[in-house]
C-alpha cells in the first residue's frame, strides 16, 4: 500500500500564498499544510484553515515552526541565543541554515530558548482555534539533532503527535531527471551529507512518542518541481507512507517583500497541484491520499 500526504508550506507567509494553498486543496490534491506563526498573513490563514475544517475535508494543519530567517514570536530577550549576533538585525533569527548549522555545532543553541519559541508559536496557531496535527520547520532546521529534541519536547507538551520527516532517498528521482538542474544536483550533494543525521531522527522521535512518515519527496527539487519531476516521483515511490513538500503561491506585490527565493516556482507548482494530470498519476498509481490526521 502507498499514501501519500501532500503538504503546502509557508501558510500564512503572504495572502496570494494562503490563496494559493486554499486553491490547492480545494481544486488539486493538498491535504496538508504547515502554518507560520509569526507570518504577516497568520490571521487571514487561520480564518481559511478553520472554514476548510467546517466543511469535513480532508485536511490537516500544523505548525511551520521558524527557528531562522524570520522574527521570533516570543521577546528577543527571552530566545538571545536564537538571534543574529550583532548590527541592526540583531532583534532577528539567524538569516541563514548555514549559521544555525554552525550555531548548532558550536553548541551556541539554547535549547531551553528553542522549546519555549517552539511552544509559543504552536500555541498561537492553537488559540486562533486551529488543531495542530503535526509541526515541521523552515528550512529543515529540526534535521539537527540540537534542534529536534527541544522541539519534540515542545510539541509533545501540547498534543502535537506527528512530525514531518525530512530525510528521503534519491530513488523516486532517477538522476537522469536532474540533469540540467543545477538547484537539485546542488541540494542532492547537500542531502547525502545530511542523511547521517537520518537514523538518529527515527529514534528521537520514537522516543517522545510522536509520529512520523518513512520519508520526505519533493525537497531535492524544491524551487524547479514540474510535472516532469512529479511524475518521476509517484511512478517510483514503494510501499509506505510518505510526504511531498510543496510551496505552492501567487509571485505578487506581497511576496516582493518577504526574503525567499521561491517566487516564480510557488506558481509552476500551483499549476501542478491542481492540474488534471496530478490526480491523473496518482490514481493510475493507485497512491491514496491522505492527511496528517489519518498518520
Amino acid at each position: 500500500m502507498r499514501r501519500l500526504i501532500v503538504n503546502a508550506d509557508d501558510f500564512g507567509l503572504t495572502a496570494g500564498v494562503n490563496r494559493a494553498i486554499a486553491e490547492a486543496q480545494r481544486d488539486g490534491i493538498v491535504t496538508s499544510a504547515t502554518l507560520m506563526a509569526n507570518a504577516s498573513a497568520f490571521d487571514e490563514a487561520a480564518r481559511m484553515a478553520r472554514a476548510i475544517a467546517e466543511q469535513g475535508s480532508i485536511f490537516s494543519v500544523g505548525c511551520h515552526v521558524v527557528l531562522l530567517d524570520g522574527e521570533p514570536l516570543l521577546p528577543p530577550s527571552r530566545v538571545p541565543s536564537l538571534l543574529q549576533s550583532s548590527g541592526a538585525d540583531g532583534n532577528r533569527l539567524r538569516e541563514s541554515l548555514n549559521q544555525f548549522v554552525v550555531a548548532s555545532l558550536r553548541r551556541q543553541l539554547n535549547p531551553d530558548e528553542i522549546e519555549a519559541e517552539a511552544g509559543a508559536q504552536i500555541e498561537r496557531i492553537q488559540r486562533a482555534g486551529v488543531s495542530v496535527s503535526h509541526f515541521d520547520t523552515h528550512k529543515h532546521a529540526h534535521m539537527f539533532p540540537a534542534a529536534l529534541r527541544p522541539l519534540l519536547r515542545a510539541a509533545r507538551a501540547r498534543n502535537v503527535v506527528a512530525v514531518r520527516n525530512p530525510f528521503g532517498q534519491v530513488w523516486p528521482l532517477p538522476l537522469s531527471s536532474l540533469v540540467g538542474t543545477r538547484q537539485a544536483w546542488k541540494r542532492f550533494a547537500q542531502l547525502n551529507v545530511l542523511r547521517s543525521f537520518a537514523a538518529g531522527f527515527r529514534r528521537e522521535v520514537a522516543a517522545h512518542g510522536l509520529r512520523t512518515t518513512d520519508g520526505s519527496l519533493g525537497v531535492l527539487v524544491t524551487g524547479v518541481l514540474d510535472l516532469r519531476l512529479f511524475a518521476a516521483m509517484v511512478e517510483n515511490i514503494p510501499d509506505g507512507t510518505w510526504e511531498l513538500v510543496t510551496h505552492p503561491g501567487y509571485n505578487d506585490a506581497d511576496l516582493d517583500k518577504v526574503g525567499t527565493r521561491l517566487r516564480e516556482s510557488r506558481e509552476q507548482e500551483l499549476r501542478l497541484l491542481t492540474s488534471p494530470d496530478a490526480k491523473d498519476l496518482l490514481r493510475r498509481q493507485e497512491i491514496e491520499l491522505i492527511s496528517y490526521r489519518e498518520l
